[in-house]
This record gives C-alpha cells, sequence and structure tokens, in this order.
C-alpha cells in the first residue's frame, strides 16, 4: 500500500538531502484545517459562556438596576472581565485574566502555524520545526479548552448556584486540539527516525543527569520570576485587606487611568531618556576606561587605578546625598561658597531644575563607571598578544591597534550587555533620583521617574497596590517590547550578536 507520508526511501548516491518535492503531509492538513476552524470558533461573536438563573443570580449580588442592563446574557473569554467588572466579583477575576492570557497565547501559536504553512513554497523532508509549532498550538488548544471547561465548576462554586453554563462550542474545539496532536504527533514519530533526531523523551532518557542538574535552576526561576507574576492582579483590582487578592473587587483599568492623569507621557519621557543617557554614555566611558587600563604597563599604578575607579561602586546612596548637598546647598554649600568668595553670585541649584539632568547623570557616571568596566577590561584581557604583535610588525601604531583589535573584540560584549540593559529601560535608579532631589517639587517636571512617582503616591497617600502594579505592569510590557525589537533589528544584522 503506497504511503501518503513524506517520501522516507533511501537517498540516491550524491542526492541532497531534502532536495525532492512531495506535496503537504496529510498531517498538516489535518492540523491546518483545525487551526482554521478554531480561529473562526474563537472570533468575539461566537460565545462560549451563558448566564443561567440570571434573576436569582442578579439578586445574590445585588446590583442596582443599571447594572444590569449592561449585563449580556451570553460571554466570550474576551469579554468575561467586563461580567466581573460589573458585579465586581474579583474571586473569579483571576481565573476570567488567565483565560484572557491564555486564548491570546493560543491564537498567537495557531496564527504562528498557518502563517510557516503559507510561507512554505515546498515541502521537503524536514519539517520538524512546523510539526512543532502544530503541536504547541494543539496542547495551547487543550489547555485553554480545559481551563475554560473547570471555569463553569469554579465559578459556581464561587457563586453557591448555578450560574454559569458551557457552550458546545468548547467541546469541538477541544476535540479537534486532540486529533490534530495526535496525527501530528505520528507524523512526527517517522520523520525524526528518518532524520535520527530524538525527541524529548529520548533526549531525557540519554542526558537525565544533564537535567537534573537544571532542576535547582528551574526551581529558582519559578520561585523567584514566575510564580510572582500572580500578582500582576493586583494592579486590576481595589485591593484591601479584608477580602484579600482573590476576592478584592475588579476595577478594570481604573488603576491605569491614575498613570494617564499623572502625565504618563512625563513619567515615561524622563525614564528613558535617563536610562538611553546612563546606558550609552555609560558604556562608551566604560569601555574608554577599559582600554586606558588595560593599556597601563606599570602594574601598581594599573591596580591602584582600578581601585580608584571601582571604590565609588560602594559609596552608600545616602553618603552620596550628603555629599551632594553640602556641594550645592545654597547657603553654606561649598561650590556657592567658593563663588561668593569670587565674588560671584549664588546658584540655587535646588530651585533650578535645568541643573539636574546633569548633575544626576554626572554622579551616576562617578558611582558605576569602574564596577562596568570590569566586564570590558575581563575582554580586553582575553585579547590574544599575538594579534598585537602582529601589529606592530606591520607598522600599526597604538591607535590603529585599538581600532582594528580591540574594537572588534570589544564589540560583541557591548551589543550584548547593551541588550540586557534595554530590557530595563523603563526602571530607573530610584536610589539615586529619590536621595539626590527627594521630595523636592519643584524639580518634579525633570526629575520625576517611574520609581519616585510609585514610591510618593505610595507614602503620601492610603497603600495603593494597584497603583503600583499597574506601573510595573507598565514598565514590564515596555520593556519586554523594547528588548524583543532590538534583539529582532540585531538578529538581523548580524545573528552571532543576538541574544536569541
Amino acid at each position: 500500500m503506497k504511503s501518503n507520508m513524506l517520501n522516507l526511501s533511501p537517498r540516491k548516491p550524491g542526492e541532497k538531502r531534502g532536495s525532492e518535492g512531495c506535496k503537504m503531509n496529510p498531517a498538516l492538513w489535518i492540523a491546518l484545517v483545525s487551526s482554521i476552524i478554531t480561529l473562526i470558533l474563537s472570533l468575539p461573536f461566537i460565545k462560549w459562556i451563558e448566564i443561567i438563573n440570571s434573576e436569582a443570580l442578579y439578586k445574590s449580588f445585588k446590583l442596582l438596576p443599571s447594572s444590569i442592563e449592561k449585563l449580556a446574557p451570553k460571554y466570550n473569554i474576551y469579554n468575561i472581565l467586563s461580567f466581573v467588572y460589573e458585579t465586581r466579583q474579583g474571586s473569579i477575576g483571576l481565573y476570567a485574566m488567565l483565560l484572557l492570557l491564555l486564548t491570546a497565547a493560543t491564537l498567537y501559536m495557531h496564527g504562528l502555524f498557518i502563517f510557516r504553512i503559507f510561507k512554505k513554497k515546498k515541502f521537503t523532508p524536514g519539517n520538524i520545526s512546523v510539526y512543532f509549532g502544530a503541536k504547541c498550538a494543539a496542547v495551547f488548544t487543550f489547555v485553554l479548552s480545559l481551563g475554560t471547561i473547570g471555569y463553569i465548576p469554579f465559578s459556581n462554586s464561587r457563586f453557591k448556584m448555578a450560574g454559569f453554563a458551557l457552550s458546545p462550542v468548547v467541546y469541538i474545539i477541544l476535540l479537534l486540539s486532540i486529533i490534530s496532536y495526535i496525527a501530528i504527533k505520528i507524523a512526527d514519530v517517522k520523520e525524526r527516525k528518518y532524520y535520527r533526531e530524538p525527541g524529548f523523551f529520548t533526549e531525557f532518557r540519554r542526558n537525565w543527569i544533564l537535567f537534573l542538574m537544571l532542576l535547582p535552576t528551574f526551581i529558582f526561576f519559578m520561585i523567584n520570576a514566575y510564580l510572582p507574576m500572580i500578582g500582576v492582579y493586583f494592579g486590576f483590582t481595589a485591593f484591601n485587606f479584608r477580602d484579600g487578592l482573590w476576592a478584592s473587587p475588579f476595577v478594570g483599568f481604573k488603576n491605569f487611568e491614575h498613570l494617564f492623569k499623572a502625565d504618563l507621557f512625563k513619567l515615561t519621557r524622563n525614564t528613558i531618556l535617563y536610562n538611553l543617557v546612563f546606558i550609552g554614555v555609560g558604556n562608551v566611558l566604560q569601555v574608554i576606561f577599559a582600554i586606558f587600563v588595560s593599556h597601563i604597563t606599570v602594574r601598581w599604578l594599573k591596580r591602584v587605578s582600578q581601585t580608584l575607579m571601582f571604590m565609588p561602586y560602594f559609596v552608600s546612596f545616602v553618603i552620596l546625598k550628603v555629599l551632594v548637598y553640602n556641594l550645592f546647598q545654597y547657603e553654606t554649600g561649598s561650590i556657592n561658597s567658593l563663588l561668593v568668595s569670587l565674588g560671584m553670585e549664588r546658584i540655587d541649584f535646588y530651585n533650578t531644575p535645568a541643573y539636574w539632568p546633569f548633575l544626576i547623570t554626572l554622579f551616576y557616571l562617578w558611582k558605576n563607571l569602574g564596577y562596568g568596566m570590569v566586564v570590558y577590561l575581563a575582554t580586553i584581557t582575553g585579547i590574544s598578544d599575538e594579534y598585537y604583535e602582529a601589529a606592530k610588525i606591520d607598522g600599526a601604531n597604538i591607535f590603529q591597534q585599538i581600532r582594528y583589535i580591540t574594537l572588534p573584540h570589544v564589540k560583541p560584549t557591548f551589543i550584548i550587555l547593551l541588550l540586557y540593559a534595554l530590557g530595563s529601560i523603563m526602571k530607573g535608579q530610584f536610589e539615586l533620583f529619590y536621595q539626590l532631589v527627594g521630595t523636592n517639587g519643584l524639580l518634579y517636571n525633570i526629575t520625576d521617574i517611574f520609581d519616585t512617582y510609585v514610591y510618593r503616591i505610595s507614602t503620601t497617600q492610603p497603600l495603593n497596590i494597584g497603583i503600583g502594579t499597574a506601573a510595573g505592569l507598565y514598565q514590564a510590557i515596555f520593556g519586554f517590547v523594547t528588548i524583543m525589537v532590538t534583539n529582532y533589528f540585531v538578529k538581523k544584522r548580524n545573528e552571532d550578536f543576538a541574544l536569541f
């Protein structure tokens, strides 16, 4: 019986692997049709959840007639949060938000898989990456369907009555995901055998010790990085200690509205501009000073130079505040005292915003220059002396050696550190800004960043965890988008310099 799978016959002598053309595998057709149907059934006008016993349900919430009119008889994953918002039932809000995020990830997986299918001009052997995309889409759909099915008894248990019912659409999507995964898995196993590429479980059996060594790292990041992400839900609730995180009233995007009212543009502008200067000027100066130190031939002078440049990093920000205050204070500051002794007018630094971008940048560079220089100095130290000796033989002077040998070797480190720093471009140096500026309202327009704003509203107003979380979420999303876009362009230019 002739197989409909990919051509798995042995290659002929001199024939290149993957050069033979063939039709798209039936398993991929099944996965493609399943993805298209799933996307159609996930459109906003297809309702997944239905309200039953609405009169008794709304009565138990003690809703006003105006609120009841805003509620719909049926919902989908996209607008179920509107039900949570109108009824203020925070106990089901986190679950609904997780379903929404899972829906977005599922649609992305299906869209990416369909894009890969239509982008592929010829289906030759070697479609393991396409199969992997299809399996990811099927798994996400399966988890989303089960999560939606579980949402019904979960919500009803919170209401202590049958308030929600499930649409048959969810079961159809669940069945499609199972069929798609099984079909792709069968085709994937055969192709992996053909190319002798082991699957995950085979790889795990072979190298289980290496996987075991990864377990502590996995646990560390799960506890310290991923589980705390659930706290993002604070940003969408009016948190109070009586109800706790899981039952506090759901308020939607009201906490984010406070950020817009607080001049979001000004906070974003200040935070980004300061960080761009810190990252750009800081890294350039660190490279320059690392090159200077690396060319010092006297050993004791080299050690003293490194120590003196590294020492400011250990200076406390509180001590830095004392130093800055004694330098720039209007009446008794050292600079104003010197100006008066020279017959000049005093400068009111603390009431003149124009000085502070330069002062803040100056003290940031002074404090962090030596610490950041260490990485570049290690890179320069690792460059083989043979390069410099060959350059000297060819008649290259010191500047030509730096230009054609040192800088090209430092470039990969510079780009990687730049990408790491851009991920935190929306996070300011809170200790630096707060200690130097404090609560001086005259300087807020030019020195206020997200971190100082969040701290100020948290201490001058009743504890508002929601606004602080909303600001942190905005910073995280902005940083994520920045690093993804930057990494994309770096990878397009030179793949070796990209983070991933």
